[in-house]
Parts: structure tokens; C-alpha cells; sequence
């Protein structure tokens, strides 16, 4: 071997050596687990969404109602306070239907998680899915919601109040329920290849043949009400999409084309990952927190409604609290609550409160 080529192997050994150095003082990562200072995705594949949609759900239960629309007229209430303090491009996470869009779309974040213990409210939100994407525009969105066909003369300058007064005037359509039923489920099942049950087909049947009978007149308690006539003490779906923040602002996911715009292309990306989950489970929460963890996210905003209320009730609340201390959290992190009484929107029955997360659970202990 001459000088050269001893000299060029004694290089490329040190070389090698530090290499080697690094690689093993480096910490060893669990098989699967990523360096926090990954981000989160901008767009997550149809395989990797549905593994999370079902690696991080829990069993099913239930609870009294089928809760196909929020019965909280004020949710738009706290919208102003809320993006003050909230970061946009965090993460959101929520509980329920339609009202977690209307918190989408005025916090722009960069991923969200939906977790509720009622199966149903997962084929709601895969429903919803579907007809966000393909829906061109919040005209069309509203007569695929509904089937009900869709009125002239609505424009992406029509106010959501425009919009909703025109499909008052308008009756349902049993030839576009089966249409765009077809079209629902083949979106969810072919587009996506989303491997739904029996069960969940025929749910999610159930439930969009009842936004079709009842229409935008939907209320929280219509399905529960065998008569089906409207109930003075709840907003129907309508009445909750004009409604206003505390300055008058109409805040909700339907107010604007860019609202609408927003959440559709939310939708698209895969980017509303809705889990079956009890908030004082053992996993949900926990994996969506660990989730959070390993990409170096931050939660903006939880929507927790009130089912803080029912998880004292069962003396389950500090199951939840432990929960929430495991997430990602900072001095922005945003409980949303609905309380009874208040003063934000007097006369109704719910009301919406912030409240900073990490310290509400910092008493919780691990």
C-alpha cells in the first residue's frame, strides 16, 4: 500500500469514527416514535388518516342524545376574546358536530382532533367530509346537506342569511337524497377507501335522511321529539349559522365563501381526524397527546362544550384533567366551555367561557 493510499484510509477511519460517535451518542428513539422537532403534516394520506382514526379511537358508548346539532346558540360568542389569545396554526381539538367548524375556520390551525364516546358522531363527521369536498361553494354545500335543490340567484357575495332564507322556501328532494347519498358514501368508501361497517353505513343513512327530512329547521332535540315540531328554547341549524359574535359578526363556518373555503380544504387534506373517544378514557386523549409530542405541536384550543359537567357528575373528571396535563399545552391554551347561566347571550340555556388550560389541570398531578 503506498503513502497515498494509507494516508486516504487513515482519513476516511477518523471520518467513519466520528461519524459513528454521533450516531451513538445520539438518544435512541422507540421503534415508530419521530423527533419532536418534526412538524405536523400539511396534508396526511388516506391510509395514515384512517390508521389514526382507528389506532387512537376507544370503544363506543352512549349518551342521551344523537346530538346531530349543537343546541348553543352563543358558540360565536367568544370568537373576538378567542382569537386574541388562541395561536392560529396550533392544534384544535373539540367535542360534538357542526359548532367545531365554526372554531376551524376562525382559528385557521394546522391539524384538529374530534373526540366524542358516541360512534355516531364519527359517521357525522365522515358525512360532513364528504360533502365539504364535494361541495363547490357554500350554495351547494347547504342543498347537499339538506337535499333540497338549489335556489337561483345564490352567489359567493349572497350572506349566509341570504342563503338560508332562500332554502326555506325550497321542499326536499327524494331524488337528490338517494343521489347524493350514493355520491356521500362513494366518496368515503371508493375516493377515500375508508373500511365502514354495515352498521356505520346504515347510521350514517340515518343520519343524513334526517338532516333531509327536517332541513335547515334541524334542532338539537328534533330526532328525540316524536311529533317533530320545533322547540321555542333551541336554535335550528339555520338560526345557529346567522348567529353573531358580541360584536355582531356573523362567525360561522358558512358566514363567508372563505369560511366555507377554509374548512373544505381542511377537510380535503385529511386534516379533522375524527376519534371515538370517552374524555376520561385511557387513550384518546393520551395518543393524540403523544401524537402532538413527537412533531413538536402546541394545542391552541380545546372545545370541551359541557361535558366537564357530566364527568363530575360520574366522578370522572379528574381522569380527564390527567388527560388534558398530558397534552402539549402553553399560556395560550384555550379551554372553550358552554356553562349554564352567565350573561354572555342571556335567555339560553348555555353559555361560552374560556378558560386557560394549563393552569385549570396543573393541580392534577401526572
Amino acid at each position: 500500500m503506498g503513502p497515498d493510499m494509507a494516508m486516504t484510509k487513515r482519513r476516511f477511519l477518523r471520518v467513519a469514527g466520528s461519524i459513528l460517535a454521533v450516531c451513538f451518542s445520539a438518544p435512541l428513539l422507540a421503534p415508530g416514535l419521530r423527533a419532536a422537532a418534526e412538524t405536523l403534516p400539511s396534508k396526511i394520506a388516506d391510509g395514515d388518516f384512517w390508521r389514526l382514526v382507528l389506532d387512537f379511537s376507544e370503544r363506543p358508548g352512549s349518551f342521551q342524545s344523537d346530538n346531530l346539532l349543537s343546541n348553543e346558540r352563543g358558540i360565536q360568542y367568544v370568537i373576538p376574546d378567542l382569537t386574541r389569545i388562541a395561536t392560529s396554526n396550533g392544534v384544535f381539538l373539540g367535542v360534538g358536530p357542526e359548532q367545531n367548524f365554526t372554531y376551524i375556520a376562525a382559528l385557521k390551525p394546522s391539524i384538529a382532533f374530534i373526540f366524542d364516546i358516541r360512534r355516531g358522531n364519527r359517521d357525522l363527521h365522515l358525512m360532513y367530509k364528504a360533502l365539504f369536498e364535494l361541495s363547490a361553494d357554500r350554495a351547494e354545500f347547504v342543498s347537499r346537506l339538506f337535499s333540497r335543490p338549489r335556489p337561483d340567484g345564490l352567489s359567493a357575495t349572497s350572506t349566509v342569511a341570504d342563503i338560508f332564507e332562500a332554502y326555506a322556501k325550497v321542499e326536499k328532494s327524494e331524488a337528490l337524497y338517494a343521489e347524493n347519498l350514493r355520491a356521500i358514501v362513494n366518496q368515503i368508501t371508493k375516493s377515500h377507501r375508508f373500511a365502514l361497517t354495515g352498521d356505520d353505513l346504515l347510521r350514517l343513512q340515518h343520519i343524513y335522511a334526517d338532516f333531509c327530512s327536517f332541513g335547515p329547521d334541524l334542532q338539537y332535540s328534533t330526532t328525540r321529539n316524536p311529533g317533530g315540531g320545533r322547540r321555542r328554547n333551541e336554535p335550528t341549524y339555520s338560526e345557529l349559522m346567522v348567529a353573531t359574535d358580541r360584536d355582531g359578526q356573523t362567525r360561522s363556518y358558512l358566514s363567508t365563501e372563505e369560511a366555507f373555503a377554509f374548512v373544505k380544504g381542511f377537510q380535503a387534506a385529511n386534516l379533522l381526524v375524527p376519534l371515538i373517544g370517552n374524555f376520561a378514557g385511557p387513550r384518546a386523549i393520551r395518543a393524540v397527546g403523544q401524537y402532538l409530542k413527537e412533531r413538536g405541536a402546541t394545542v391552541s384550543a380545546f372545545y370541551v362544550s359541557n361535558v366537564e359537567e357530566y364527568l363530575r357528575r360520574d366522578g370522572t373528571w379528574r381522569n380527564f384533567c390527567v388527560n388534558v396535563g398530558a397534552l402539549p399545552l402553553d399560556d395560550t391554551s384555550t379551554f372553550i366551555r358552554s356553562m349554564g347561566g352567565g350573561a354572555s347571550t342571556p335567555g339560553f340555556a348555555l353559555n361560552q367561557e374560556l378558560g386557560a388550560m394549563a393552569a385549570d389541570v396543573k393541580s392534577c398531578g401526572p
